[in-house]
């Protein structure tokens, strides 16, 4: 093993090539880091797709033969103009062919070199290189490209995907290939659009997709694979600008069941990466020596069953780039794990600074999770350790003195650094919350009503919603399913379907996720399938229940639907039906685990194109959740004390929710059941935002004072004393709803329940307030009159009283009025008391 001796520049980690995003989504066969591992379960394409033939029976028919096959039914119809004409260019062709060398059409066809021009410019060769040949007139080179329509379509010649995609005659082509190539297939796709109401815009692309797999790769169109499919749209990527039709022909194709069973249903799933095996995930790392790079793949092969796959690639990037390549690049000739100490100094020194090319705002800063790296190391040396005694022939020879001490491990400061933040941040953000639930709610309701306003507008025409004007305007670019208006004002385009379809699907994630604290992989995957009703033994009630799929811990709970939750999923599921009986199946694709899920009735699936488009649904991404949510805080012009902008994440949520359930009583360990908290110390976590020390010091003043009270304090209530306190009750019911002070305390305001702050209104109660409204700016407008200023001031301060009460009846009666199927509700608990809990 040599020592270190090179410059300060190798103290820099090389940065890893970086493919544009097409180079990303690439088959098998070109990026295998990126194809579906083989022992995946559910491999999601073919490895291979079909190659191009390279002889077939057409290609090698004699000129005489050809002709007269091409100017059959169905190449050449009866009815088809200028046969004479079509003809005389198809000899022309023949004759071009025949001046290039091959034994074949199709060998002299590449000879020629116009399956490399992607243009039209072969017309010209065909043009130029034939003695006696007539100018390129705009009739010659229509006669052309009929006789290549022929050559083509008789299958004399396959030209490639980058020539066919740089004809301009591409619909012409699939008009006249679907009788041709495959008609009881096409006849089949056909059937399907007409049944899902597909229009004819919509699926002229991806018919012309799928003649030019046809085209290539020959066969019918039960014959395509989804890596066929993946290679073409992978050529249309580096080709093509215009995006119509990129999947649709894929969709159609699994909708008729020509694609096999183990295909993904749409082609950006077969487009995402899936799973690596043990030894691609190390070999992205280039390891030079290869008994060491053979061990860490047998290590990670024996650790992967226990692991998800997201802590897998932790592992293997840990391991195989920031420490052992780490050390190939500042040791070269290294090939032991029993390491010097100056090493191993050198190493640790150097993983607690970012040195990454690929990062350069984070280059010279120390990383944050280096103990994680300490962790992730010591445990592969203390498990080889371990699996030599079980397994000696194998890992014996590895057995290396463990150059991580346990106490650089730990990472307890840090830890307490993160709470910390992490309190701070939930003071921060649960006042906002009810200010972003009111704005999400209200930006819901004008969204719909400016698009139904729209609706109801001709195109062209002008309608008012809010004091704005806007103008109805339909795209040039014909049918897209979406409803657009110019706003006046500003003369901004408007996307008003996108607009209604974010501000939905924004309430109903900011809904669900208050009532209920899931994780946002936990919300993604709820499925209609997850409603049933439970009866509870007491009561004989039956309320609703959530079933929440197994995700962090593994382990599946339970959740009581409250009235206010089954209004939301009630109305999502309404939406996701569409007027259909039932929800559409789809697939999510899990980009943690990097695999996708069986087709199931989602509720939280959309169509990105919009509710009316001829797009497929797909469940709502992580990354579109997090975009959502902050445009609602945007919109909902939020800050902190400070005035600084803040933004709210999908965990957020779940801190809020486990700090209002624990401080409103819930106790601790019912809490970590409804959060799916495997340790209740975590729940804890989230709920101990106020200073440990003062909670417990409260606590023990508490339980002194209880110490030095007489016991007869803390004796049962008598009959007399129990009646009275239910008397209380009964006397806080005024005309205008309820009073809330507490009990044994006296009215302060004599009973002035209009300007009290703790009359409970009641919406019922509105016109009897709105009465006394009246009354009220009638006697005000008479105090005026006789001079009576005291009693203006006096009969004010009623009417403004009165005024907050009318708002807030209102607001109340406009949410509706909900049943209680006895789902606990947690209020807002700041102020309150924590009180021990008595065994």
């Amino acid at each position: 093993m040599s020592t270190d001796t090179t410059g300060t520049e190798m103290l820099v980690e090389p940065k890893r090539p970086r493919e544009r995003l097409v180079d990303r989504r690439i088959h098998a066969h070109r990026r295998p880091d990126l194809a579906a591992a083989q022992d995946l379960k559910h491999p999601r394409w073919d490895a291979e797709p079909r190659p191009a033939p390279e002889d077939w029976p057409e290609t090698h028919l004699p000129r005489v033969e050809l002709m007269d096959r091409l100017f059959q039914v169905p190449f050449l119809s009866d009815a088809t103009a200028g046969t004479r004409q079509v003809a005389r260019a198809l000899n022309l062709m023949l004759d071009w062919l025949e001046g290039h060398p091959g034994a074949t059409w199709q060998d002299r066809w590449l000879a020629s070199g116009a399956s490399e021009s992607g243009t039209e410019e072969w017309t010209q060769l065909v043009s130029d290189a034939v003695p006696g040949s007539r100018p390129k007139s705009r009739d010659h080179v229509a006669n052309l490209k009929r006789a290549m329509l022929l050559l083509v379509l008789g299958r004399a010649v396959r030209p490639s995907y980058t020539w066919l995609m740089g004809q301009s005659w591409a619909y012409y082509l699939t008009a006249r290939a679907k009788p041709v190539l495959d008609p009881e297939g096409f006849a089949r796709l056909d059937a399907i659009c007409a049944e899902t109401g597909r229009p004819h815009k919509a699926t002229r692309s991806a018919f012309t997709r799928l003649v030019w797999i046809l085209i290539v790769k020959g066969g019918s169109l039960r014959e395509i694979t989804a890596a066929d499919c993946v290679e073409l749209r992978v050529e249309m990527d580096n080709r093509l600008k215009d995006g119509h039709g990129r999947t649709l022909f894929y969709t159609l194709l699994h909708e008729a069941g020509f694609l096999s069973e183990e295909a993904p249903p749409n082609l950006r799933l077969a487009l995402l990466p899936g799973q690596l095996s043990c030894e691609q995930l190390i070999d992205r790392y280039d390891i030079a020596c290869a008994p060491v790079r053979q061990v860490l793949i047998d290590y990670l092969n024996y650790r992967r069953p226990d692991l998800d796959y997201t802590t897998l690639l932790s592992r293997a990037r840990v391991l195989g780039e920031l420490f052992w390549r780490d050390l190939e690049r500042h040791h070269p000739g290294i090939d032991s794990l029993d390491l010097p100490a100056d090493v191993v100094t050198a190493w640790k020194e150097r993983v607690r600074i970012i040195r990454h090319e690929h990062a350069p705002h984070r280059m010279g800063k120390e990383r944050k999770l280096f103990e994680e790296i300490f962790r992730t190391v010591r445990g592969f040396y203390l498990d080889i350790t371990h699996w030599a005694t079980e397994d000696p022939v194998r890992w014996s020879p590895w057995v290396a003195p463990c150059p991580i001490r346990r106490n650089e491990c730990d990472d307890n400061k840090r830890r307490q650094r993160i709470r910390a933040a992490m309190h701070q941040r939930t003071r921060t953000l649960a006042p906002l919350l009810p200010a972003l639930v009111r704005s999400v709610d209200d930006t819901r309701r004008r969204s719909r009503q400016l698009l139904e306003q729209a609706i109801a507008t001709a195109s062209g025409e002008h309608f008012t919603v809010d004091g704005s004007m806007f103008c109805r305007f339909e795209p040039p670019n014909g049918y897209s399913g979406k409803v657009y208006a110019i706003e006046e004002e500003t003369g901004q385009t408007r996307d008003l379907t996108g607009e209604e379809d974010q501000a939905f699907w924004t309430w109903a994630i900011v809904e669900t996720l208050r009532h209920t604290g899931v994780r946002i992989e936990e919300l993604l995957e709820i499925t209609h399938h997850s409603f049933f009703s439970y009866r509870l033994p007491s009561t004989g009630e039956v309320v609703p229940m959530l079933q929440i799929a197994p995700s962090k811990t593994d382990a599946e709970r339970v959740l009581l639907v409250s009235p206010e939750l089954g209004e939301v999923l009630a109305e999502v599921i309404g939406r996701v039906r569409n007027g259909k009986p039932y929800l559409p199946l789809v697939s999510r694709y899990d980009g943690h685990e990097r695999v996708y899920s069986p087709m199931m009735p989602f509720l939280f699936q959309r169509r990105p194109a919009g509710p009316n488009s001829m797009s497929t649904n797909r469940v709502v991404a992580y990354t579109t959740v997090r975009k959502w949510l902050l445009a609602a805080m945007t919109t909902a012009g939020l800050t902190a004390v400070d005035g600084s902008e803040v933004q709210m994440t999908p965990h957020d949520f779940r801190r809020i929710f486990a700090t209002d359930a624990i401080r409103a009583g819930i106790p601790p360990h019912i809490a970590a059941k409804i959060l799916g908290h495997a340790n209740v110390n975590t729940t804890m976590g989230y709920a101990a935002i106020y200073p440990e020390e003062v909670i417990n010091s409260h606590r023990g003043f508490i339980a002194r004072r209880r110490s030095l009270r007489p016991g007869e304090e803390y004796r049962m209530p008598t009959e007399t004393e129990w009646d009275e306190f239910l008397g209380h009750f009964e006397l806080r019911k005024v005309s205008l709803g309820v009073c809330g002070r507490g009990f044994g305390t006296p009215c302060q305001h004599e009973h002035a329940c209009i300007r009290c702050p703790l009359l409970r209104p009641d919406p019922a109660q509105m016109p009897r307030l709105t009465e006394i409204i009246t009354n009220l700016d009638a006697r005000i407008a008479e105090a005026r009159r006789e001079g009576w200023t005291g009693e203006v001031a006096g009969l004010e301060v009623s009417l403004s009283s009165a005024m907050e009460k009318l708002a807030a009846m209102q607001a109340v009666s406009k949410n509706g009025r909900t049943t209680d199927l006895g789902m606990p509700t947690f209020k807002s608990p700041y102020g309150q008391v924590i009180e021990e809990s008595r065994p």
